[in-house]
């Protein structure tokens, strides 16, 4: 809640999609309004048989971490939410300070193209500015391209303009002393995310999955996918670690297809879990070989009306619906890992989108 942007107005609920990740004797934290939807999640997972914690905390303060062992604490994303207060500090204090500075320099899209530079991990051609006053020549900018805030989240502060006078436009709503960075489009033919996790056995690479987009905003993951390039995050994986970072991490890489062979250019580092970890870490528990996961809108506002008849997953078949991020069906959107082939993937999704528009939803 304080380290992401609220743009649909249900962060609050986001905390829901950590029980699936959750096992037996976990403790998890979550928002108090999520705790009317709990009972019919507690049973979905336990129809699909995905075992999950049941030590619930059902208050979401700080002071809660502070409590707990270092070694056993796991959040979203530890960052700049950890100075805000004396119990942040506090857990700021007992925490690895180490993991902390390496997730807020990576947090930064400058410092990871600077990174990039330094390993030499290709990226696109990218020019990291300071503030506004550092720009120089508008015209000398390669066009179309996309300017960004140098820390943005889910897309916003990103534009993509086709001319100076839509950078001009779009540089002058950041403020003018953050940082940003212009960055030449590229022709992707696909944008993929590589997971890595860091565990008591060391670095591991977790899984590469495709990217679906709306835009610049994440709209969901594919896999499996043909593409594994995982050679060109590799360097920077293995900085990060050596930095001291913890917990789940992945990077962007975009696939470009050219007459000499297919290029992978990285795009930036999420170090913190993303769209495509909660689905991954289902997935593989659930033992999915192949999966998407898709956020749909519904008019129900609670789990109770959503009605998954014959389609939610089925553990011997390794097919159909498991909900996600269910929490959010406050606010009218449920994020679905959907289970099978392409073909069945399409079908759960044509499916339960016309149950879930038709259905009688429960007033009061």
């Amino acid at each position: 809640m304080m380290s992401t942007l609220d743009t649909s107005g249900g962060i609050h609920l986001f905390s829901g999609r950590a029980v699936g990740l959750s096992s037996p004797g976990d403790k998890v934290q979550l928002h108090p309004d999520l705790a009317l939807d709990w009972p019919c999640l507690r049973e979905h997972y336990a129809r699909i048989g995905l075992a999950h914690s049941h030590d619930i905390i059902w208050q979401i303060d700080f002071t809660e971490l502070a409590q707990q062992s270092p070694d056993e604490v796991s959040v979203y994303f530890f960052g700049h939410a950890f100075e805000h207060d004396q119990s942040c500090a506090r857990v700021l204090q007992q925490l690895d300070s180490a993991w902390y500075k390496v997730v807020q320099y990576m947090n930064s899209k400058n410092n990871f193209v600077k990174l990039a530079h330094e390993l030499g991990v290709s990226v696109p051609l990218t020019e990291c500015f300071s503030n506004r006053a550092e720009l120089g020549n508008l015209e000398a900018f390669p066009y179309p391209c996309y300017v960004k805030l140098a820390v943005s989240d889910h897309g916003v502060g990103i534009f993509r303009c086709e001319n100076s006078a839509e950078l001009l436009e779009a540089i002058e709503q950041f403020p003018k002393d953050k940082p940003f960075q212009v960055q030449a489009e590229i022709q992707a033919s696909a944008f993929l995310n590589l997971q890595y996790r860091v565990t008591s056995q060391g670095l591991e690479r977790a899984l590469v999955s495709e990217q679906i987009l709306d835009g610049c905003v994440h709209g969901g993951n594919r896999y499996p996918t043909s593409h594994q390039p995982w050679h060109v995050v590799e360097p920077m994986a293995q900085w990060m670690y050596a930095a001291g970072m913890k917990g789940t991490f992945g990077f962007d890489v975009a696939v470009v297809e050219t007459p000499a062979g297919v290029v992978y250019l990285a795009i930036e580092c999420n170090p913190r879990y993303n769209g495509s970890s909660y689905p991954t870490g289902i997935a593989e528990r659930l033992g999915v070989p192949g999966w998407c996961s898709e956020t749909l809108h519904t008019d129900c506002r609670q789990l109770a009306d959503l009605n998954l008849e014959g389609l939610e997953f089925d553990p011997v078949t390794k097919t159909g619906v498991v909900l996600v991020n269910w929490g959010t069906v406050q606010a009218g959107a449920v994020t679905v890992l959907l289970a099978g082939s392409p073909e069945q993937q399409a079908d759960l999704s044509s499916r339960l989108n016309q149950q879930w528009s038709r259905q009688t939803v429960t007033v009061g």
